[in-house]
């Protein structure tokens, strides 16, 4: 399926190899900077029309020229404009130099500009291709303008931002809008960016489709359902419970036993056809006692694990809510290695000491393991990917999928999915009440009851952390986790 463009992810080099590309064929580069900045303007005067005056905070590179062209633009239309310069503009090359000579106001020194009340600031200083710290004069005006709460309009990216991680590099402008060319970068998804990027609008300056896609990550995009809807198996006429497939969710001792049952629950509702909470004999009376659609079954260990696993209908396993961490999850895990596994929480946690037994032995074969560590356990098992600064969480995502032979979940307000062939999508449905007690043992539920459908791991993993972030929307501010479990809409 061919994506709309807005939908595409570019790096920003390779946005600037788009520009290159794009001039090298003719087109005018002068004329996309024209309608970089004349849409700008625009933007400006539909969503701040009552701005007492407009402050364009220009760079010395071409996000400066589309600045220079947006504050011409202004002063057409009738505003007031005031601009100031980072830099000596008369030092400008290209097309940013053109920008500046056909700008008819007389700018100021950057340091100088002291925020007034009624200012609209446009931020057109380094936009997404900034990869060092911003200089201290620029963090000085950013912490004045951020300090205040002064409406920000970004270009491209708010300036401080990595297009490319979504960090801020030292200080950044908190946008309440941010105008970008053409398709976004990941840092506009990848938070901190995102939140502070504000309301995001694409606009299509005029560059080809072909180009556009031709220097696309085409194994990236926002996590939507065009990027996994095919693949998630679809009720039938004839179907009936053992082809919607056996979900099994390991419960912990009797003190534990709740995750499992919200793991469950959540396995149930996104369409499961039978679950299963295996428990240990000792909490058998508590989970009996809270239970009704989910069947129970003792297994005490490794030995009782194996003889159970000789039904060949137990298709998918969830291990790790609430387990506790240990030898014994270790020995689970390990009988498991031929079926379908979502390793979670305390399951991740237990190879902290030697993750390459974990990976040895989901290796081969098609990818059946999918692990959903959030920051801290991402750490414990990958930790010179963690540890590497110049990596983004798309990049440490792919490192530790091609590492694992598995899907990776790597968790947070934009949560990554990766897999180990290198696709990778980035989720931006999951709202902050989210992050709330057994919230990730819903998600564990929801990925293993499709993966129990016969959804392949990448596209169960992605599809139930959107699933995820819906049934979050949908409990609304304050949900728990059986909230959560209520809000779930199978696919």
């Amino acid at each position: 399926m061919m994506l709309p463009l807005a939908d595409l992810l570019l790096t920003p080099d390779a946005m600037s190899c788009v520009d290159r590309v794009a001039a090298a064929s003719g087109i005018s580069s002068y004329g996309l900077m024209e309608k970089a900045g004349q849409a700008v303007a625009a933007a400006a005067l539909r969503h701040f029309p009552g701005a007492l005056r407009y402050v364009i905070l220009c760079g010395p590179g071409n996000n400066g020229g589309d600045g220079y062209v947006a504050a011409r633009a202004l002063q057409q239309a009738g505003a007031d404009v005031q601009l100031f310069h980072l830099g000596d503009p008369q030092r400008l090359k290209g097309d940013a130099a053109r920008a500046f000579a056909d700008c008819p106001i007389n700018g100021a020194a950057f340091s100088g500009y002291a925020p007034m009340t009624g200012d609209v600031v446009i931020d057109a200083v380094f936009g997404a291709g900034l990869s060092r710290p911003v200089p201290d004069d620029v963090a000085a005006i950013i912490a004045r303008v951020n300090e205040i709460g002064m409406p920000v309009i970004a270009i491209d990216l708010p300036s401080g931002l990595d297009g490319r991680s979504g960090r801020i590099l030292g200080a950044a402008f908190r946008a309440v809008r941010t105008v970008t060319f053409m398709t976004r970068k990941p840092g506009h998804l990848l938070l901190p960016g995102r939140d502070l990027c504000g309301e995001l609008g694409v606009f299509d300056i005029g560059i080809p489709d072909r180009i556009v896609r031709a220097h696309a990550d085409r194994l990236l995009a926002e996590n939507k359902p065009a990027q996994w809807q095919a693949a998630i198996p679809s009720a039938g006429v004839e179907t009936h419970k053992y082809k919607r497939g056996h979900l099994v969710v390991f419960s912990g001792g009797p003190n534990a036993t709740g995750a499992a049952r919200m793991s469950a629950m959540a396995g149930l509702r996104a369409g499961a056809g039978l679950v299963t909470i295996a428990s240990p004999s000792e909490a058998l009376g508590v989970n009996a006692s809270l239970l009704t659609s989910i069947m129970l079954h003792a297994v005490d260990d490794e030995a009782a694990l194996r003889t159970w696993l000789t039904d060949r209908r137990l298709s998918t396993f969830i291990l790790g809510p609430g387990f506790g961490a240990g030898e014994k999850a270790r020995q689970f895990c390990l009988a498991l290695a031929d079926r379908h596994l979502v390793l979670d929480a305390d399951g991740i946690t237990s190879f902290r000491d030697e993750p390459q037994r974990l990976f040895d032995a989901f290796a081969e074969g098609p990818t059946r393991l999918v692990l959903t560590p959030h920051e801290g356990e991402f750490g414990r098992l990958f930790p010179d990917i963690a540890a590497d600064e110049t990596l983004s969480k798309i990049d440490k995502a792919r490192a530790a999928a091609k590492r694992t032979h598995a899907a990776i979940i790597y968790k947070g307000a934009d949560s990554v999915i990766a897999a180990p062939d290198g696709r990778a999508l980035i989720n931006a449905n999951a709202p902050p009440w989210l992050a709330t007690a057994g919230s990730g043992d819903v998600l564990a539920g929801i990925v293993g009851g499709l993966m129990a459908q016969g959804a392949p791991a990448f596209e169960a993993a992605a599809a139930g952390v959107w699933l995820h972030g819906l049934a979050g929307q949908h409990a609304g501010k304050g949900l728990t986790a059986e909230d959560l479990v209520v809000a779930i809409k199978p696919l």
